[in-house]
Protein backbone atom coordinates (compact mmCIF):
# COMPACT_ATOMS: atom_id res chain seq x y z
CA UNK A 1 0.00 0.00 0.00
CA UNK A 2 1.16 3.36 -0.86
CA UNK A 3 0.63 6.64 0.77
CA UNK A 4 0.01 8.76 -2.81
CA UNK A 5 -2.37 8.49 -5.07
CA UNK A 6 -2.18 10.48 -8.26
CA UNK A 7 -5.85 11.40 -9.74
CA UNK A 8 -5.84 11.44 -13.27
CA UNK A 9 -9.89 12.47 -15.17
CA UNK A 10 -9.83 11.43 -18.66
CA UNK A 11 -12.07 11.25 -21.56
CA UNK A 12 -10.61 9.91 -25.00
CA UNK A 13 -7.20 10.10 -24.08
CA UNK A 14 -5.82 6.47 -25.83
CA UNK A 15 -2.61 8.67 -26.79
CA UNK A 16 -1.37 9.46 -23.93
CA UNK A 17 -2.99 7.37 -20.77
CA UNK A 18 -0.28 4.16 -21.59
CA UNK A 19 2.59 6.54 -21.63
CA UNK A 20 1.00 8.51 -18.43
CA UNK A 21 0.93 5.32 -16.30
CA UNK A 22 4.10 3.72 -17.29
CA UNK A 23 6.05 6.88 -16.58
CA UNK A 24 4.34 7.37 -13.38
CA UNK A 25 4.84 3.29 -12.62
CA UNK A 26 8.46 3.94 -13.22
CA UNK A 27 8.99 7.38 -11.18
CA UNK A 28 11.54 6.20 -7.96
CA UNK A 29 11.06 8.55 -5.81
CA UNK A 30 14.23 9.88 -3.31
CA UNK A 31 11.79 10.38 -0.64
CA UNK A 32 8.32 8.71 -0.07
CA UNK A 33 6.54 5.69 -1.15
CA UNK A 34 6.36 4.47 -5.08
CA UNK A 35 3.19 6.58 -6.18
CA UNK A 36 -0.12 4.97 -7.21
CA UNK A 37 -2.74 6.04 -9.88
CA UNK A 38 -6.52 6.09 -9.84
CA UNK A 39 -8.10 6.85 -13.37
CA UNK A 40 -11.47 8.13 -13.09
CA UNK A 41 -12.66 7.59 -16.74
CA UNK A 42 -16.00 9.31 -18.17
CA UNK A 43 -16.82 6.50 -20.20
CA UNK A 44 -14.55 7.26 -23.30
CA UNK A 45 -15.81 5.62 -26.65
CA UNK A 46 -11.84 5.31 -27.91
CA UNK A 47 -11.47 2.88 -25.39
CA UNK A 48 -9.11 4.44 -22.55
CA UNK A 49 -10.54 2.58 -20.29
CA UNK A 50 -8.89 -0.59 -21.72
CA UNK A 51 -5.82 0.62 -22.12
CA UNK A 52 -6.19 1.29 -18.67
CA UNK A 53 -7.38 -2.17 -18.04
CA UNK A 54 -4.26 -3.65 -19.47
CA UNK A 55 -1.83 -1.49 -17.38
CA UNK A 56 -3.61 -2.75 -14.61
CA UNK A 57 -2.24 -5.73 -15.53
CA UNK A 58 1.42 -5.07 -15.35
CA UNK A 59 1.54 -2.83 -12.35
CA UNK A 60 -0.72 -5.11 -10.46
CA UNK A 61 -2.43 -3.08 -7.59
CA UNK A 62 -1.04 0.24 -8.50
CA UNK A 63 -2.91 1.19 -11.14
CA UNK A 64 -6.49 1.41 -9.91
CA UNK A 65 -9.83 2.31 -12.48
CA UNK A 66 -13.00 4.10 -11.81
CA UNK A 67 -15.25 4.24 -14.67
CA UNK A 68 -18.44 6.69 -15.03
CA UNK A 69 -21.40 6.55 -17.27
CA UNK A 70 -20.90 9.74 -19.28
CA UNK A 71 -19.16 13.51 -19.23
CA UNK A 72 -20.20 14.84 -16.20
CA UNK A 73 -17.24 17.28 -15.42
CA UNK A 74 -13.49 17.85 -14.67
CA UNK A 75 -14.40 18.65 -11.25
CA UNK A 76 -16.85 16.02 -9.99
CA UNK A 77 -14.11 13.30 -11.19
CA UNK A 78 -12.19 14.52 -9.05
CA UNK A 79 -14.07 14.83 -6.61
CA UNK A 80 -15.27 11.08 -6.76
CA UNK A 81 -11.42 10.16 -6.85
CA UNK A 82 -10.91 12.25 -3.57
CA UNK A 83 -13.83 10.20 -1.97
CA UNK A 84 -12.13 7.01 -3.25
CA UNK A 85 -8.69 7.71 -2.11
CA UNK A 86 -10.04 9.05 1.33
CA UNK A 87 -11.85 5.69 1.97
CA UNK A 88 -8.83 3.96 0.87
CA UNK A 89 -6.82 5.32 3.20
CA UNK A 90 -4.12 7.73 1.47
CA UNK A 91 -2.27 10.34 2.90
CA UNK A 92 -1.49 12.29 -0.10
CA UNK A 93 -3.53 12.76 -3.05
CA UNK A 94 -2.54 14.59 -6.61
CA UNK A 95 -4.42 16.11 -9.05
CA UNK A 96 -3.10 15.44 -12.62
CA UNK A 97 -3.84 15.81 -16.56
CA UNK A 98 -3.58 12.19 -18.57
CA UNK A 99 -1.83 14.65 -21.66
CA UNK A 100 1.99 15.63 -20.18
CA UNK A 101 1.10 19.31 -19.53
CA UNK A 102 1.86 18.21 -16.23
CA UNK A 103 4.79 16.72 -15.82
CA UNK A 104 5.25 13.17 -13.90
CA UNK A 105 8.85 13.71 -12.64
CA UNK A 106 7.10 17.15 -10.60
CA UNK A 107 5.11 14.72 -8.47
CA UNK A 108 8.07 14.10 -6.03
CA UNK A 109 8.23 17.64 -5.16
CA UNK A 110 4.60 18.42 -4.69
CA UNK A 111 4.54 15.59 -2.28
CA UNK A 112 7.38 17.10 -0.80
CA UNK A 113 5.86 20.24 0.29
CA UNK A 114 3.29 18.72 1.66
CA UNK A 115 5.16 16.33 3.58
CA UNK A 116 6.74 19.46 4.61
CA UNK A 117 3.28 21.16 6.41
CA UNK A 118 1.48 22.91 3.22
CA UNK A 119 -2.07 21.64 3.29
CA UNK A 120 -2.11 21.86 -0.37
CA UNK A 121 1.04 22.15 -2.89
CA UNK A 122 0.27 24.01 -6.11
CA UNK A 123 2.56 23.32 -9.48
CA UNK A 124 2.68 26.99 -10.48
CA UNK A 125 3.80 28.11 -13.73
CA UNK A 126 3.77 31.78 -12.45
CA UNK A 127 5.86 31.85 -9.17
CA UNK A 128 9.33 31.79 -9.26
CA UNK A 129 10.58 29.07 -11.43
CA UNK A 130 7.77 28.65 -13.24
CA UNK A 131 6.95 28.60 -17.15
CA UNK A 132 5.12 28.00 -19.82
CA UNK A 133 5.83 26.42 -22.93
CA UNK A 134 4.17 25.89 -26.51
CA UNK A 135 1.53 28.60 -25.64
CA UNK A 136 0.49 31.64 -27.73
CA UNK A 137 0.58 34.93 -26.19
CA UNK A 138 -2.96 35.29 -25.73
CA UNK A 139 -3.43 32.09 -24.29
CA UNK A 140 -0.76 33.22 -21.91
CA UNK A 141 -2.50 36.50 -20.99
CA UNK A 142 -5.79 35.15 -20.76
CA UNK A 143 -4.51 32.69 -17.79
CA UNK A 144 -2.33 35.77 -16.12
CA UNK A 145 -5.36 37.98 -16.29
CA UNK A 146 -7.21 35.36 -14.93
CA UNK A 147 -4.90 34.90 -11.96
CA UNK A 148 -5.10 38.42 -10.96
CA UNK A 149 -8.90 38.58 -11.60
CA UNK A 150 -9.26 35.68 -9.18
CA UNK A 151 -6.82 37.45 -6.70
CA UNK A 152 -8.36 40.93 -6.82
CA UNK A 153 -11.90 39.15 -5.91
CA UNK A 154 -11.16 36.82 -3.27
CA UNK A 155 -7.42 37.67 -1.92
CA UNK A 156 -6.08 34.16 -2.54
CA UNK A 157 -2.67 34.81 -2.24
CA UNK A 158 -1.85 32.77 -4.90
CA UNK A 159 0.08 33.37 -7.99
CA UNK A 160 -1.17 30.59 -9.76
CA UNK A 161 -5.14 30.34 -8.15
CA UNK A 162 -6.12 28.10 -11.86
CA UNK A 163 -3.46 25.46 -11.42
CA UNK A 164 -4.66 22.04 -11.55
CA UNK A 165 -1.58 19.96 -10.83
CA UNK A 166 -1.93 19.66 -6.98
CA UNK A 167 -1.02 17.79 -4.11
CA UNK A 168 -3.01 17.78 -0.94
CA UNK A 169 -2.86 16.31 2.47
CA UNK A 170 -5.64 14.12 3.07
CA UNK A 171 -6.69 16.04 6.52
CA UNK A 172 -7.25 18.94 3.98
CA UNK A 173 -9.08 17.11 1.76
CA UNK A 174 -11.28 15.66 4.93
CA UNK A 175 -11.80 19.21 6.39
CA UNK A 176 -13.40 20.45 3.36
CA UNK A 177 -17.30 19.53 2.34
CA UNK A 178 -16.82 18.07 -0.71
CA UNK A 179 -20.52 17.34 -1.12
CA UNK A 180 -20.81 21.02 -1.19
CA UNK A 181 -18.60 21.97 -3.93
CA UNK A 182 -20.19 24.13 -6.26
CA UNK A 183 -18.90 24.12 -9.21
CA UNK A 184 -17.50 21.53 -11.83
CA UNK A 185 -15.08 22.99 -14.55
CA UNK A 186 -12.49 25.85 -14.62
CA UNK A 187 -13.95 27.13 -11.18
CA UNK A 188 -13.68 23.89 -9.48
CA UNK A 189 -9.53 24.25 -9.25
CA UNK A 190 -10.22 28.45 -7.46
CA UNK A 191 -12.95 26.90 -5.17
CA UNK A 192 -10.74 23.99 -4.09
CA UNK A 193 -7.90 26.26 -3.04
CA UNK A 194 -10.26 28.98 -1.61
CA UNK A 195 -11.66 26.53 0.77
CA UNK A 196 -8.75 25.53 2.18
CA UNK A 197 -7.32 28.80 1.98
CA UNK A 198 -10.43 29.90 4.32
CA UNK A 199 -10.63 26.85 6.54
CA UNK A 200 -6.86 27.49 7.35
CA UNK A 201 -4.50 25.56 5.75
CA UNK A 202 -1.11 26.60 4.13
CA UNK A 203 -0.94 26.61 0.24
CA UNK A 204 2.25 26.35 -1.03
CA UNK A 205 3.66 26.92 -4.69
CA UNK A 206 6.03 24.59 -6.51
CA UNK A 207 7.69 25.78 -9.41
CA UNK A 208 6.91 23.79 -12.71
CA UNK A 209 6.91 24.11 -16.48
CA UNK A 210 3.43 23.72 -18.45
CA UNK A 211 3.51 22.31 -21.55
CA UNK A 212 1.01 22.61 -23.66
CA UNK A 213 -0.74 19.17 -25.12
CA UNK A 214 0.81 17.48 -27.88
CA UNK A 215 -1.58 14.57 -28.35
CA UNK A 216 -5.32 14.41 -28.32
CA UNK A 217 -7.68 17.24 -28.00
CA UNK A 218 -8.41 20.07 -25.33
CA UNK A 219 -11.51 20.06 -23.15
CA UNK A 220 -11.27 23.72 -22.58
CA UNK A 221 -14.36 25.53 -23.74
CA UNK A 222 -16.05 29.34 -23.56
CA UNK A 223 -18.69 28.23 -21.24
CA UNK A 224 -16.01 26.49 -18.53
CA UNK A 225 -14.33 30.35 -18.68
CA UNK A 226 -17.63 32.01 -18.37
CA UNK A 227 -18.17 29.72 -15.34
CA UNK A 228 -15.06 30.69 -13.47
CA UNK A 229 -15.50 33.87 -14.04
CA UNK A 230 -19.05 34.40 -12.68
CA UNK A 231 -18.40 31.58 -9.86
CA UNK A 232 -15.24 33.71 -8.73
CA UNK A 233 -17.68 36.68 -7.41
CA UNK A 234 -20.06 33.71 -6.06
CA UNK A 235 -17.53 32.26 -4.12
CA UNK A 236 -17.24 35.27 -1.91
CA UNK A 237 -20.84 34.57 -0.65
CA UNK A 238 -20.18 30.53 0.47
CA UNK A 239 -20.65 29.50 3.85
CA UNK A 240 -17.13 27.55 4.04
CA UNK A 241 -17.13 25.78 7.51
CA UNK A 242 -15.14 22.04 8.02
CA UNK A 243 -16.62 18.80 7.50
CA UNK A 244 -17.48 16.97 11.12
CA UNK A 245 -18.88 14.23 12.38
CA UNK A 246 -21.97 15.68 11.62
CA UNK A 247 -22.06 15.94 7.99
CA UNK A 248 -21.18 13.11 5.83
CA UNK A 249 -19.75 15.68 2.98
Amino acid sequence: MSDSLVIIPTYNEKENISRMLNTVMSLIPKRGQPFHVLVVDDGSPDGTGDLVREAQQAHEGRIHLLERSGKLGLGTAYLAGFKWGLNAGYNYLFEMDADFSHNPNDLERLREACMDGAGVAVGSRYTKGGAVSNWPWHRIAMSYGASLYVNTVLQLGVKDPTAGFKCYRAETLKAIRLDHIHFIGYAFQIEMKYNAKRLGFSIAEVPITFVDRVLGSSKMSLNIFKEAFVGVLQMRGFDIRPADASDPS
